[in-house]
C-alpha cells in the first residue's frame, strides 16, 4: 500500500512543483518589457578601437503591479528600474532606485512600436535638465540607443549613443 501512494504522490508532487516554478499569466501590459529580460553586451558609438563593450544583466520580474528589473554592468548591481503602467496604453512610469537605497526620480516610458522613448528631468538649484534615452529595437537582439538632454525640453544634444545586442 506505502509503494502504491508512493508512485502516486510522486506525479502529484512534481506537477504542483512545475507549476509553481513557471511565469505567471500576466497581464498584457507587461509583455514588451519582458523584451529587457537576460545579458546584453553595450558598445557606445565612442569605444575604443579594442575595447571591450559592457556587459548587462537584467533580471527582470512582476510583482502585483510593479514589473521591474535589476541590472547588473560588469558584475555590479547598478540600480532597480521599476515599471508602473500609466493610463494610456504603451506609456508607463520609471524610476530608478540605487543599490544605497536613493530613488533617481520619476520618469516615463513611451513605447511607439520598436522606438522606446524614456523622458526624465533633474533640478539642481534653480536649472532644469530634461533627460531623453530612446531605444529603438531591431527585432528581439538589437537595440539602438541615443541619450540626450536639453535645458527646456525642446532642442536636444545627443550625448550618447551605441547598440546593445543580446548575448544571452
Amino acid at each position: 500500500m506505502m509503494m502504491r501512494l508512493c508512485k502516486l504522490t510522486i506525479p502529484i508532487l512534481m506537477a504542483l512543483c512545475s507549476l509553481a516554478l513557471q511565469k505567471p499569466a500576466a497581464d498584457p501590459v507587461y509583455d514588451p518589457l519582458w523584451l529587457y529580460q537576460g545579458g546584453w553586451e553595450v558598445s557606445p558609438a565612442d569605444l575604443a578601437a579594442g575595447a571591450k563593450p559592457d556587459k548587462l544583466v537584467n533580471d527582470c520580474g512582476l510583482v502585483g503591479k510593479y514589473f521591474a528589473c535589476q541590472q547588473t554592468v560588469n558584475g555590479k548591481i547598478s540600480a532597480l528600474v521599476v515599471f508602473i503602467p500609466a493610463e494610456k496604453p504603451g506609456h508607463y512610469f520609471t524610476q530608478a532606485i540605487l543599490p544605497e537605497g536613493w530613488a533617481a526620480g520619476r520618469g516615463e516610458l513611451e513605447i511607439t512600436g520598436e522606438r522606446w522613448t524614456y523622458l526624465s528631468k533633474e533640478q539642481e538649484d534653480s536649472k532644469t535638465t530634461y533627460h531623453r534615452n530612446v531605444n529603438t529595437f531591431s527585432g528581439r537582439d538589437h537595440i539602438h540607443f541615443e541619450i540626450s538632454e536639453s535645458p527646456g525640453g525642446e532642442h536636444w544634444k545627443a550625448t550618447r549613443s551605441g547598440d546593445e545586442v543580446r548575448s544571452r
